[in-house]
């Protein structure tokens, strides 16, 4: 396999740059000395960003756009065997490499590359740990799966030893990684296009949790059923975070200064909500209280993404003071639980949510914004997740008051033919829910402008491109 140097910059071309991945590597290389370049199927914010930086992105696919100054050609997983780039890639003799490939080779560059992984809440921890390393002044790198506000992008460039990022578990490409510690949050049934069922996903979380050498931090949810299995007999030096069920707490009191009996390593509890619906709570080390965290999101799913970072970072010496400033700077990234206006009195917000398990969290998070109604614009993602979880979908969605369907969002996948969006509404409706379905956006905007009422909140939902429809109703 081809590798790259850091010390000898080479000239790389990127098949799919438009990519939030992609685009963060490419940018990371450039800093690093390297020539970069690259070509996607269209235009967007992140090409155009790229573009400002003085790399060149070619729109279109196609053979031409490959020349013989290109030392090493880098490609997602999303480029298909047909695609005539691709094609002329393979032809030229150009060493070729992944974009999992790469990414792992660039962590041989960091001593502690930490990578979090899990079905969800990846792209939020990423960003919560990033914060809280900033605020510690390690000045880390971090390549992030969404837009982080704080650090105006995808990628912050540091100068440290510390290379924070994302890990997805689809296709196994996180183990071309090379992470020095890691964080697993959850392990659901999740992407069985690629996996065979649930116990396949976890026998490919335990082989990312091999790839930590000796001494490395394996911090993970207390609550992943047999959760000794993961690293039962690995090197590494396993740390436990979960939450305890408390009531009645008075925020007015002090939290007590020890914990009997504390179930994890890192234990959660003292959970209040303020005037906002944010949480805060209370966060104890071996039962020893660290301090009172305050967040600046909401939900409960939250809280223990808070707490995988809080264990990750206290475990590696940072203090739980640059934990509380950090996470209070954390407003969350973009698509996730995003706020994008208001229309004569209505709140308009988009999420990323694809899963149920992403759904219901979500949809219990917008419950604490005490609006008259939930209305949810749902774009289910890929047929064969449609297909997997059609009953799963129907109950998660049933939190909402009004459900509006979209078609569903192909992605990578050709219609089968045995499932649709209207699979999803007849559950919902035995339920006893109100939903529509409707094929275009226009005829979504047109219906909403007419069912949705000052006090209602109304959120688009989805991993494809429903994300366009609050903003087509905001005039952004």
């Amino acid at each position: 396999m081809y590798q790259i140097d850091y010390k000898n910059p080479i000239s790389i071309h990127f098949i799919g740059i438009g990519g939030i991945s992609m685009s963060a590597i490419a940018e990371l290389l450039w800093k690093e000395g390297f020539t970069v370049q690259g070509s996607d199927e269209k235009s967007s914010a992140v090409t155009e960003h790229l573009a400002s930086l003085g790399i060149p992105v070619l729109i279109g696919n196609r053979a031409s756009n490959l020349n013989s100054s290109i030392d090493l050609i880098v490609y997602t997983a999303a480029v298909k065997a047909d695609n005539l780039e691709f094609i002329a890639a393979q032809e030229s003799g150009i060493p070729m490499l992944t974009r999992a490939e790469l990414l792992g080779q660039i962590m041989l560059h960091y001593k502690d590359a930490i990578s979090i992984a899990g079905t969800h809440g990846k792209t939020t921890t990423t960003s919560m740990l990033s914060l809280i390393f900033m605020e510690a002044a390690l000045d880390p790198t971090v390549l992030v799966g969404g837009i982080l506000s704080s650090i105006s992008g995808n990628l912050r460039y540091g100068t440290s030893d510390y290379f924070i990022m994302e890990a997805c578990e689809y296709t196994n490409s996180y183990h071309k990684f090379h992470p020095a510690h890691e964080i697993i949050l959850n392990i659901e049934a999740e992407h069985l296009d690629f996996f065979k069922d649930l116990e396949d996903v976890r026998n490919s979380f335990r082989e990312f949790a091999k790839l930590i050498p000796p001494g490395g931090i394996l911090v993970l949810n207390g609550t992943i059923e047999k959760k000794e299995e993961l690293f039962y007999d690995l090197p590494c030096h396993p740390v436990t975070y979960g939450v305890l069920a408390s009531e009645g707490f008075d925020p007015a009191e002090q939290p007590a200064a020890s914990l009997k009996n504390a179930p994890y390593d890192f234990t959660v509890t003292d959970i209040v909500y303020d005037e906002n619906g944010y949480p805060v709570f209370s966060i104890y080390k071996e039962g020893i209280f660290l301090g009172r965290i305050s967040l600046m999101v909401r939900g409960a799913h939250n809280v223990e993404n808070a707490a995988s970072a809080i264990a990750m970072a206290i475990t590696l010496g940072l203090p739980i003071d640059a934990c509380i400033r950090g996470l209070a700077l954390f407003t969350g990234t973009k698509r996730r639980f995003e706020k994008k206006g208001e229309l004569g009195g209505i709140t308009i917000m988009d999420d990323y949510a694809h899963h149920p398990s992403e759904i219901k969290a979500t949809l219990k998070a917008a419950r604490s914004l005490n609006s008259k109604r939930i209305v949810c614009v749902f774009q289910p993602h890929t047929y064969s997740r449609t297909k997997i979880f059609l009953s799963d979908f129907a109950d998660a969605l049933s939190l909402a008051d009004l459900i509006v369907l979209t078609d569903i969002y192909p992605a990578r996948e050709k219609d089968p033919g045995d499932i649709s969006s209207l699979d999803i509404k007849a559950l919902l409706e035995k339920n006893g829910k109100e939903v529509y379905h409707f094929s275009g956006f226009n005829e979504i905007e047109t219906f909403l402008l007419q069912k949705c009422y000052t006090g209602d909140l109304l959120i688009t939902m989805g991993a494809g491109d429903v994300c366009l429809l609050g903003e087509s109703l905001l005039g952004l």
